[in-house]
Protein backbone atom coordinates (compact mmCIF):
# COMPACT_ATOMS: atom_id res chain seq x y z
CA UNK A 1 0.00 0.00 0.00
CA UNK A 2 1.39 3.40 -0.92
CA UNK A 3 1.88 5.58 2.13
CA UNK A 4 3.26 9.01 1.29
CA UNK A 5 0.92 11.06 3.47
CA UNK A 6 -0.92 10.01 6.65
CA UNK A 7 -3.48 12.05 8.53
CA UNK A 8 -3.69 11.69 12.32
CA UNK A 9 -6.84 12.18 14.37
CA UNK A 10 -5.78 11.96 18.01
CA UNK A 11 -7.79 11.99 21.23
CA UNK A 12 -5.51 14.52 22.89
CA UNK A 13 -7.15 13.98 26.27
CA UNK A 14 -5.61 10.52 26.56
CA UNK A 15 -1.88 10.29 27.36
CA UNK A 16 -1.66 6.88 25.69
CA UNK A 17 -3.07 8.34 22.47
CA UNK A 18 -0.56 11.20 22.55
CA UNK A 19 2.34 8.77 22.98
CA UNK A 20 1.13 6.59 20.11
CA UNK A 21 0.89 9.67 17.88
CA UNK A 22 4.47 10.66 18.72
CA UNK A 23 5.66 7.17 17.76
CA UNK A 24 3.86 7.42 14.43
CA UNK A 25 5.44 10.78 13.68
CA UNK A 26 8.91 9.40 14.45
CA UNK A 27 8.23 6.36 12.26
CA UNK A 28 7.11 8.68 9.47
CA UNK A 29 10.35 10.67 9.65
CA UNK A 30 12.40 7.44 9.42
CA UNK A 31 10.39 6.10 6.45
CA UNK A 32 9.87 9.37 4.56
CA UNK A 33 6.13 9.33 5.25
CA UNK A 34 4.60 12.74 5.91
CA UNK A 35 2.21 12.91 8.86
CA UNK A 36 -0.30 15.73 9.20
CA UNK A 37 -2.61 16.64 12.05
CA UNK A 38 -6.37 16.37 11.54
CA UNK A 39 -8.57 17.63 14.31
CA UNK A 40 -12.04 18.97 13.64
CA UNK A 41 -12.18 20.26 17.22
CA UNK A 42 -8.91 22.18 17.22
CA UNK A 43 -10.07 25.32 15.43
CA UNK A 44 -11.73 28.10 17.40
CA UNK A 45 -14.78 27.73 15.17
CA UNK A 46 -15.86 24.12 14.68
CA UNK A 47 -15.04 22.84 11.19
CA UNK A 48 -16.59 20.05 9.18
CA UNK A 49 -14.67 17.16 7.65
CA UNK A 50 -14.81 18.91 4.27
CA UNK A 51 -13.41 22.15 5.74
CA UNK A 52 -10.65 20.15 7.42
CA UNK A 53 -9.78 18.42 4.18
CA UNK A 54 -9.56 21.64 2.20
CA UNK A 55 -6.94 22.81 4.68
CA UNK A 56 -4.96 19.55 4.64
CA UNK A 57 -5.09 18.15 1.09
CA UNK A 58 -5.04 14.58 -0.19
CA UNK A 59 -4.13 11.64 2.04
CA UNK A 60 -3.27 7.96 1.57
CA UNK A 61 -4.51 6.87 4.98
CA UNK A 62 -6.12 8.30 8.10
CA UNK A 63 -5.05 6.88 11.46
CA UNK A 64 -7.35 7.56 14.40
CA UNK A 65 -6.02 7.13 17.93
CA UNK A 66 -8.74 6.99 20.55
CA UNK A 67 -12.08 5.25 20.79
CA UNK A 68 -15.00 4.83 18.43
CA UNK A 69 -15.86 8.55 18.65
CA UNK A 70 -12.39 9.51 17.47
CA UNK A 71 -12.69 6.94 14.70
CA UNK A 72 -15.94 8.49 13.48
CA UNK A 73 -14.31 11.92 13.33
CA UNK A 74 -11.63 10.46 11.07
CA UNK A 75 -14.15 8.70 8.88
CA UNK A 76 -16.00 11.92 8.09
CA UNK A 77 -12.74 13.33 6.72
CA UNK A 78 -11.94 10.09 4.88
CA UNK A 79 -15.28 10.34 3.09
CA UNK A 80 -14.12 13.58 1.47
CA UNK A 81 -10.64 12.45 0.38
CA UNK A 82 -11.72 8.84 -0.31
CA UNK A 83 -9.02 7.05 1.67
CA UNK A 84 -9.05 4.10 4.08
CA UNK A 85 -9.00 4.41 7.87
CA UNK A 86 -6.99 2.58 10.53
CA UNK A 87 -8.29 2.72 14.09
CA UNK A 88 -5.90 2.49 17.06
CA UNK A 89 -7.90 1.66 20.18
CA UNK A 90 -7.11 3.51 23.40
CA UNK A 91 -10.74 3.81 24.45
CA UNK A 92 -13.04 1.37 26.17
CA UNK A 93 -13.95 -1.81 24.34
CA UNK A 94 -15.25 -0.55 21.00
CA UNK A 95 -16.47 -2.10 17.78
CA UNK A 96 -14.68 0.11 15.22
CA UNK A 97 -11.10 0.36 16.49
CA UNK A 98 -9.04 -2.76 16.89
CA UNK A 99 -5.25 -2.13 16.81
CA UNK A 100 -3.71 -1.79 20.31
CA UNK A 101 -1.21 1.08 20.75
CA UNK A 102 1.75 -1.28 21.18
CA UNK A 103 1.16 -2.73 17.70
CA UNK A 104 0.65 0.58 15.88
CA UNK A 105 4.11 0.79 14.26
CA UNK A 106 4.10 -2.90 13.36
CA UNK A 107 0.73 -2.41 11.69
CA UNK A 108 1.81 0.65 9.72
CA UNK A 109 4.98 -1.07 8.56
CA UNK A 110 2.95 -4.06 7.38
CA UNK A 111 0.66 -1.72 5.45
CA UNK A 112 3.62 0.05 3.84
CA UNK A 113 5.49 -3.04 2.62
CA UNK A 114 2.86 -5.66 2.02
CA UNK A 115 -0.75 -6.41 1.10
CA UNK A 116 -3.43 -5.69 3.67
CA UNK A 117 -7.06 -6.65 4.03
CA UNK A 118 -9.57 -3.87 3.52
CA UNK A 119 -13.01 -4.34 5.02
CA UNK A 120 -15.77 -2.28 3.41
CA UNK A 121 -18.79 -0.93 5.27
CA UNK A 122 -21.99 0.58 3.93
CA UNK A 123 -22.67 4.21 4.86
CA UNK A 124 -25.75 6.43 4.64
CA UNK A 125 -26.45 9.72 2.94
CA UNK A 126 -29.62 11.80 2.60
CA UNK A 127 -31.82 14.05 0.52
CA UNK A 128 -34.11 16.62 2.07
CA UNK A 129 -36.79 19.10 1.15
CA UNK A 130 -34.33 21.86 2.08
CA UNK A 131 -30.71 22.08 3.26
CA UNK A 132 -30.17 21.23 6.92
CA UNK A 133 -29.54 24.20 9.15
CA UNK A 134 -29.28 24.92 12.86
CA UNK A 135 -31.40 27.97 13.72
CA UNK A 136 -29.68 30.76 15.66
CA UNK A 137 -32.47 30.68 18.25
CA UNK A 138 -31.62 27.08 19.21
CA UNK A 139 -30.92 28.08 22.81
CA UNK A 140 -34.44 29.41 23.15
CA UNK A 141 -35.90 26.29 21.58
CA UNK A 142 -34.12 24.10 24.13
CA UNK A 143 -35.83 25.98 26.96
CA UNK A 144 -39.19 24.40 26.09
CA UNK A 145 -40.65 23.01 29.30
CA UNK A 146 -38.63 25.39 31.49
CA UNK A 147 -40.55 28.60 30.91
CA UNK A 148 -43.40 30.06 28.84
CA UNK A 149 -44.11 27.86 25.84
CA UNK A 150 -43.14 29.23 22.46
CA UNK A 151 -45.77 29.38 19.74
CA UNK A 152 -45.85 26.31 17.47
CA UNK A 153 -43.67 26.58 14.37
CA UNK A 154 -45.26 27.21 11.00
CA UNK A 155 -45.79 24.38 8.53
CA UNK A 156 -43.48 24.42 5.53
CA UNK A 157 -44.71 23.63 2.03
CA UNK A 158 -42.67 20.59 1.07
CA UNK A 159 -45.09 18.73 -1.16
CA UNK A 160 -43.59 16.75 -4.06
CA UNK A 161 -44.92 19.42 -6.42
CA UNK A 162 -43.08 22.14 -4.46
CA UNK A 163 -39.68 20.52 -3.86
CA UNK A 164 -39.45 17.62 -6.31
CA UNK A 165 -36.78 15.13 -5.25
CA UNK A 166 -35.33 17.58 -2.77
CA UNK A 167 -31.68 18.53 -2.40
CA UNK A 168 -28.83 16.07 -1.84
CA UNK A 169 -27.10 16.63 1.50
CA UNK A 170 -23.32 16.59 1.68
CA UNK A 171 -23.24 14.14 4.59
CA UNK A 172 -22.08 10.61 5.31
CA UNK A 173 -23.30 8.59 8.29
CA UNK A 174 -21.35 5.56 9.45
CA UNK A 175 -23.54 4.66 12.44
CA UNK A 176 -26.91 6.35 12.23
CA UNK A 177 -29.18 9.27 11.43
CA UNK A 178 -31.43 10.20 14.36
CA UNK A 179 -34.61 12.30 14.29
CA UNK A 180 -35.54 13.32 17.83
CA UNK A 181 -37.86 15.75 19.53
CA UNK A 182 -36.18 19.07 20.16
CA UNK A 183 -38.23 20.08 23.21
CA UNK A 184 -39.14 17.93 26.18
CA UNK A 185 -42.80 18.96 26.09
CA UNK A 186 -43.38 18.40 22.35
CA UNK A 187 -43.26 14.93 20.81
CA UNK A 188 -41.79 14.24 17.41
CA UNK A 189 -44.71 13.25 15.18
CA UNK A 190 -43.36 11.66 12.04
CA UNK A 191 -44.66 9.90 8.97
CA UNK A 192 -42.30 7.10 7.92
CA UNK A 193 -42.06 6.30 4.21
CA UNK A 194 -40.45 3.17 2.80
CA UNK A 195 -39.29 3.73 -0.78
CA UNK A 196 -41.73 6.64 -1.07
CA UNK A 197 -44.80 4.91 0.40
CA UNK A 198 -46.25 5.64 3.84
CA UNK A 199 -45.64 2.79 6.29
CA UNK A 200 -46.70 4.27 9.64
CA UNK A 201 -47.01 7.49 11.61
CA UNK A 202 -45.13 7.69 14.90
CA UNK A 203 -45.39 9.97 17.92
CA UNK A 204 -42.13 9.25 19.69
CA UNK A 205 -39.10 10.62 21.46
CA UNK A 206 -37.09 9.75 18.34
CA UNK A 207 -36.72 7.45 15.38
CA UNK A 208 -33.45 6.47 13.76
CA UNK A 209 -32.02 4.85 10.66
CA UNK A 210 -28.79 2.98 11.28
CA UNK A 211 -26.35 0.86 9.34
CA UNK A 212 -25.20 -2.60 10.36
CA UNK A 213 -22.10 -0.89 11.75
CA UNK A 214 -24.31 1.34 13.89
CA UNK A 215 -26.54 -1.48 15.10
CA UNK A 216 -24.42 -1.75 18.28
CA UNK A 217 -24.71 1.99 19.01
CA UNK A 218 -27.88 4.01 19.73
CA UNK A 219 -30.11 1.54 17.89
CA UNK A 220 -28.99 -1.27 20.22
CA UNK A 221 -29.64 0.90 23.29
CA UNK A 222 -33.17 1.53 21.98
CA UNK A 223 -33.87 -2.20 21.62
CA UNK A 224 -32.81 -2.70 18.00
CA UNK A 225 -31.14 -5.87 16.69
CA UNK A 226 -27.42 -6.52 16.43
CA UNK A 227 -26.32 -7.05 12.82
CA UNK A 228 -23.07 -8.41 11.51
CA UNK A 229 -21.08 -5.38 10.28
CA UNK A 230 -20.50 -7.28 7.02
CA UNK A 231 -24.17 -6.85 6.09
CA UNK A 232 -25.41 -4.10 3.81
CA UNK A 233 -28.66 -3.10 5.49
CA UNK A 234 -30.68 -0.23 6.95
CA UNK A 235 -32.19 -0.63 10.43
CA UNK A 236 -35.18 1.53 11.42
CA UNK A 237 -35.73 1.76 15.19
CA UNK A 238 -38.28 3.92 17.05
CA UNK A 239 -37.45 5.30 20.52
CA UNK A 240 -40.30 5.28 23.06
CA UNK A 241 -43.11 5.39 20.47
CA UNK A 242 -46.66 6.06 21.69
CA UNK A 243 -48.08 3.06 19.86
CA UNK A 244 -48.24 -0.70 20.24
CA UNK A 245 -46.02 -1.37 17.21
CA UNK A 246 -42.54 -0.61 18.56
CA UNK A 247 -40.45 -3.09 16.60
CA UNK A 248 -37.35 -2.39 14.53
CA UNK A 249 -37.50 -2.91 10.79
CA UNK A 250 -34.71 -4.14 8.53
CA UNK A 251 -34.36 -2.95 4.92
CA UNK A 252 -32.15 -3.72 1.98
CA UNK A 253 -29.71 -1.12 0.59
CA UNK A 254 -32.03 -0.77 -2.42
CA UNK A 255 -34.71 0.76 -0.19
CA UNK A 256 -34.88 4.24 1.34
CA UNK A 257 -36.40 5.40 4.62
CA UNK A 258 -38.15 8.77 4.43
CA UNK A 259 -39.19 10.88 7.41
CA UNK A 260 -41.82 13.62 7.13
CA UNK A 261 -42.55 15.92 10.09
CA UNK A 262 -46.33 16.02 10.59
CA UNK A 263 -48.15 19.39 10.65
CA UNK A 264 -48.75 19.55 14.42
CA UNK A 265 -45.44 18.04 15.49
CA UNK A 266 -42.86 19.85 17.54
CA UNK A 267 -39.58 20.68 15.84
CA UNK A 268 -37.24 17.77 15.21
CA UNK A 269 -33.46 17.69 15.62
CA UNK A 270 -31.41 15.73 13.08
CA UNK A 271 -28.17 14.17 14.33
CA UNK A 272 -25.64 12.29 12.22
CA UNK A 273 -23.32 9.94 14.10
CA UNK A 274 -24.14 11.81 17.29
CA UNK A 275 -23.56 15.32 15.93
CA UNK A 276 -26.44 17.78 15.65
CA UNK A 277 -26.70 18.81 12.01
CA UNK A 278 -30.06 20.53 11.64
CA UNK A 279 -33.57 21.24 12.89
CA UNK A 280 -36.69 20.28 10.95
CA UNK A 281 -39.99 22.14 11.00
CA UNK A 282 -43.46 20.64 10.45
CA UNK A 283 -43.80 19.78 6.77
CA UNK A 284 -40.09 19.08 6.22
CA UNK A 285 -38.95 15.69 4.99
CA UNK A 286 -35.66 13.82 4.83
CA UNK A 287 -34.87 10.50 3.13
CA UNK A 288 -31.94 8.32 4.25
CA UNK A 289 -30.46 5.72 1.91
CA UNK A 290 -27.26 3.82 1.13
CA UNK A 291 -24.48 6.16 0.04
CA UNK A 292 -22.28 5.51 -3.00
CA UNK A 293 -19.18 5.95 -0.80
CA UNK A 294 -18.17 2.96 1.28
CA UNK A 295 -15.99 3.12 4.35
CA UNK A 296 -12.74 1.16 3.97
CA UNK A 297 -11.16 -0.09 7.20
CA UNK A 298 -7.66 -1.56 7.24
CA UNK A 299 -7.67 -5.02 8.82
CA UNK A 300 -4.76 -7.30 9.69
CA UNK A 301 -6.10 -10.81 9.98
CA UNK A 302 -9.69 -11.71 10.75
CA UNK A 303 -11.76 -9.64 13.17
CA UNK A 304 -13.84 -11.31 15.85
CA UNK A 305 -16.82 -8.96 16.03
CA UNK A 306 -19.05 -11.42 17.87
CA UNK A 307 -16.20 -12.27 20.23
CA UNK A 308 -16.07 -8.60 21.22
CA UNK A 309 -19.83 -8.59 21.67
CA UNK A 310 -19.60 -11.72 23.82
CA UNK A 311 -16.85 -10.27 26.01
CA UNK A 312 -18.41 -6.82 26.36
CA UNK A 313 -21.67 -8.22 27.73
CA UNK A 314 -20.19 -11.34 29.42
CA UNK A 315 -22.43 -13.52 27.29
CA UNK A 316 -20.42 -16.67 27.93
CA UNK A 317 -20.60 -16.26 31.72
CA UNK A 318 -24.33 -16.32 32.38
CA UNK A 319 -24.75 -18.21 35.70
CA UNK A 320 -27.73 -20.20 34.47
CA UNK A 321 -25.67 -21.53 31.55
CA UNK A 322 -22.25 -22.05 33.16
CA UNK A 323 -23.90 -24.11 35.92
CA UNK A 324 -24.47 -26.79 33.27
CA UNK A 325 -20.88 -26.82 31.96
CA UNK A 326 -18.45 -24.68 29.98
CA UNK A 327 -18.70 -24.04 26.24
CA UNK A 328 -15.40 -23.97 24.30
CA UNK A 329 -14.61 -20.57 22.78
CA UNK A 330 -13.67 -22.12 19.43
CA UNK A 331 -15.20 -25.14 17.75
CA UNK A 332 -13.19 -26.03 14.69
CA UNK A 333 -11.62 -29.38 13.77
CA UNK A 334 -7.95 -29.54 12.79
CA UNK A 335 -8.73 -31.50 9.61
CA UNK A 336 -8.94 -29.76 6.18
CA UNK A 337 -12.03 -27.66 5.52
CA UNK A 338 -14.63 -29.49 3.39
CA UNK A 339 -15.20 -28.15 -0.10
CA UNK A 340 -18.76 -27.01 0.63
CA UNK A 341 -17.52 -24.80 3.52
CA UNK A 342 -14.58 -23.09 1.86
CA UNK A 343 -16.65 -20.15 0.62
CA UNK A 344 -17.42 -19.11 4.19
CA UNK A 345 -15.51 -16.28 5.84
CA UNK A 346 -12.35 -17.40 7.68
CA UNK A 347 -12.65 -20.96 6.41
CA UNK A 348 -9.21 -21.47 4.93
CA UNK A 349 -7.79 -24.89 4.27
Amino acid sequence: MRLDRIGLVVHSGKAEATRAAEEIRAWGVDRGVETVELDVWHATERRTGRDETRAIGLLDLIVTIGGDGTFLRGVHIAAVVDCPVLGVNVGRVGFLTEVPPERTIETLEAARVGPVDVEERMTLTMRASRPLEIPPELGTLLRYGRGPAMPPPGVRDSTPEAVGWGVPLDVVAVNDVVFEKLARDRQASLGIYISGRLFASYSADAVMVSTATGSTAYSFAAGGPVLSPLLDALVFTPVAPHMAFNRSLLFSPQESVGVRVLPRSGQVAVSIDGQLRGVLDPGDWVAAYAAPWRLRILRFGSTDFFGRLRDRFSLADAPAATADGDAPLVYRPDSPVPEDLRHLRDMRA
